[in-house]
């Protein structure tokens, strides 16, 4: 039978060792899932019928030798009866008995050893398949916990870039500031006062004659000459 053939690849199996080879744990878990639940269903559904043969073996095996304990006896009640003949005849049963024993031995072993391997098989693949199950929900747990740290991450990096360029935008600005404080500055330094050229010019200008008229009335009405 098929599943039989694969019985010592399911059995030296490792899902330890396959999981520290692959990249991805979590899909070789998947994968390893889907094949052992794929062998244990076929395990299923022949191991009815192995056990069944492993049953027929036996019985035809212990009918074998109760007809072969059964020929003894004639034979030895022929013996006392002083029918040598017929315990001749027993006795020549008995050894055909004996060889068809053989062969029914045989069937019985063979079947009673695929029976054996069928359920050493079932009970693996249950174990790997409820083990698997438990690190599945482990591991994308931790993938999960993984992901919320990875986003995290970028956050806090694009958080140190933005730090960055405030603190390249405040030196621009503190630039902009020392560069309208110099020109307030100069402005202010240019009101401060006539140059002498102006303040010559100033008194280069004649005054008009209303300036004039003016003057002398303000000078008049305070005894001024």
């Amino acid at each position: 039978m098929g599943i039989l053939t694969r019985f010592k690849d399911i059995m030296a199996s490792n899902i330890n060792a396959l999981l520290d080879k692959c990249e991805d744990p979590e899909k070789m878990i998947d994968q390893y899932l889907r094949n052992a639940e794929s062998d244990l269903g076929k395990v299923k559904a022949e191991t009815a019928s192995v056990m069944a043969e492993e049953t027929r073996s036996k019985r035809a095996l212990d009918e074998c030798n109760e007809e072969i304990t059964k020929m003894q006896k004639y034979a030895m009640k022929a013996v006392e009866a002083g029918n040598d003949n017929d315990a001749r005849q027993f006795l020549t049963k008995k050894k055909q008995l004996e060889e068809k024993k053989t062969a029914l031995q045989q069937a019985y072993d063979l079947a009673a050893a695929n029976a054996s391997r069928m359920r050493q098989m079932h009970d693996k693949l249950v174990s790997d398949i409820n083990d698997l199950n438990s690190r599945r929900d482990a591991m994308k747990a931790k993938l999960a916990v993984a992901k919320t740290q990875e986003k995290m991450n970028k956050m806090t990096s694009k958080m140190g870039n933005a730090g960055s360029s405030i603190a390249d935008f405040d030196k621009l600005e503190a630039k902009i500031d020392k560069r309208l404080d110099e020109a307030n500055a100069m402005a202010e330094l240019n009101q401060s006062g006539d140059s002498i050229e102006d303040l010559a010019q100033k008194y280069d200008q004649s005054p008009s004659s209303d300036v004039d008229d003016e003057l002398a009335a303000l000078k008049a009405s305070m005894g001024k000459e």
